[in-house]
């Protein structure tokens, strides 16, 4: 039994399918199939039931998860011991993040990071909260951005940093409320919704603020992707509360909400003070610099915890504003 094997094992259960798996790991679906079939062959049992659409884990299946997550922990540990003493000349680092996130452009920031150490390898994932918090304390990620929407985190978690972020109604360039500037809550009464399934951080926090302000929202269509939603909006399905990043990038019109100003916290967290992992480390060095590099705010008014660290993109434009981590 190889790590490779477990591995492939594991980035069948995370992503959910073999096709899905096989791009994660950046081989040939025949390979991925290949190296789990081996894996099955030398462990005597079927890991995977296909006989339906899905793939299924098996009882056997089930009992290796924690174990193959384990000794994979353990070689990503030796790993990482090595990236120590080699300056990071190679290395892998995973991060989470949520679909919608727009404090931080994170493409341009891997990117960087990217040409300061071309050795490292970087994966992203993006999944629910629950999934990358799981993910997040079972060390299958280094970090992660999430929007715990005032929950806090499980134990072992740390915040490194906070923005809070405004959410704003998007509409199609026809709908009635499409000039008007800014609405009350009270006005959506009879308005239709696209929303994000549940269990997504912007799902939570909208749900939370109609809740609040005793609105009944008639969801029309519940997705998955942002482009999606978008899409449907921009079609005429019904209206949707969105990041003003996303509505503004799609030219779509952005109506401020009033009574109350519906907005969502999203953090950038870890396992502990400090990763453990060198490239992982290095990762949020940059992160947190780059960060603190887009600051137009005055020192004295950064949030303290946060000082010389300090949140991406805060006192841009879109309405994010940092708060103490």
């Amino acid at each position: 039994m190889e790590i490779r094997q477990l591995r492939h094992f594991m980035a069948v259960v995370n992503e959910g399918g073999f096709t899905a798996a096989a791009r994660a790991e950046l081989i040939v679906q025949s390979a991925l199939s290949a190296s789990i079939r081996n894996l099955e062959r030398e462990l005597g049992a079927d890991l995977f039931d296909r006989t339906g659409r899905r793939v299924v884990l098996t009882e056997a299946g089930r009992a290796l998860v924690p174990q193959a997550r384990a000794l994979l922990a353990g070689a990503e540990a030796a790993r990482q011991a090595v990236a120590a003493v080699t300056g990071l000349e190679r290395g892998r680092v995973a991060i989470g993040t949520i679909q919608t996130l727009t404090s931080v452009d994170l493409p341009a920031e891997l990117a960087a990071f990217h040409g300061a150490f071309p050795g490292v390898q970087v994966s992203v994932r993006d999944a629910t909260v629950d999934e990358l918090t799981d993910a997040l304390r079972a060390g299958e990620l280094d970090l992660a951005y999430l929007a715990p929407d005032a929950r806090e985190l499980p134990e072992g978690l740390t915040v490194h940093a906070t923005w809070h972020e405004e959410l704003v109604l998007i509409t199609a360039p026809g709908h009635r409320l499409a000039g008007a500037g800014r609405v009350r809550i009270s006005d959506l009464a009879e308005e239709p919704f696209v929303d994000f399934r549940a269990g997504t951080g912007l799902e939570t926090a909208v749900r939370r603020l109609a809740a609040h302000c005793g609105l009944r929202r008639r969801i029309t269509c519940d997705v998955t992707q942002a482009g999606l939603l978008v899409e449907l909006v921009r079609a005429g399905i019904g209206v949707a509360f969105v990041p003003r990043p996303i509505g503004e990038r799609a030219g779509l019109p952005c109506v401020t909400v009033r009574q109350p100003e519906p907005g969502r916290t999203v953090v950038l967290a870890g396992r502990g003070a400090r990763p453990r992992n060198p490239a992982a480390a290095a990762l949020l060095d940059h992160l947190m610099a780059a960060s603190a590099g887009h600051l137009t705010d005055a020192p004295e008014a950064r949030p303290p915890r946060l000082r010389g660290a300090a949140p991406a993109a805060a006192g841009r434009r879109g309405g994010r504003r940092p708060v103490a981590g």
